[in-house]
């Protein structure tokens, strides 16, 4: 029985996070005003080739940060976290349907989070981490269809929720 319960559980859980996924549409959210005296930016090192395993696969080879964080792009990325993430991914370290989401941004490049939510699929099929993810986790990341500026949103959320500053 617990494990029909279990099966059940996966079930409703990957469900609901593709209704999320077709439901949530294209919001943009806008992006830091970057002519900010306060905030600065940082380029983290773009020496490694497309495809480097601490970067993953797609167009995200220097993902510049914001110094402080962000307060705009937070609230914007909690946004899509509600919409999209959050059936699937707790904030803290406790695996859901995929993985917690605590210290996230110590364990994975900023590059490698931004490959990984804007080229879902390429990502779980080359990138020996993504794939790692999958056999842990047993269920499909969806391919959640996030705009650049979503996905750098989320980053902002999630360095947010490991308390960078």
């Amino acid at each position: 029985m617990n494990q029909k319960r279990s099966v059940s559980f996966l079930f409703i859980a990957a469900v609901s996070g593709l209704i999320a996924c077709n439901s949530a549409g294209n919001n943009k959210f806008a992006s830091a005003d970057s002519s900010s005296s306060a905030q600065s930016t940082t380029t983290t090192d773009n020496t490694a080739a497309s495809g480097d395993v601490t970067k993953g696969i797609g167009s995200h080879q220097s993902v510049q940060l914001t110094h402080p964080l962000d307060d705009k792009m937070i609230a914007a990325g909690k946004s899509t976290y509600d919409v999209k993430c959050q059936s699937c991914h707790k904030l803290t370290d406790e695996k859901l349907v995929g993985p917690g989401w605590k210290g996230v941004t110590d364990r994975r490049t900023p590059e490698w989070i931004m490959n990984f939510v804007t080229n879902t699929d390429e990502m779980i099929e080359k990138d020996p981490a993504a794939q790692k993810l999958l056999e842990d986790c047993l269920v499909r990341m969806p391919n959640q269809s996030l705009s650049e500026t979503d996905a750098r949103s989320v980053l902002e959320f999630m360095r947010n929720n490991d308390g960078k500053k």
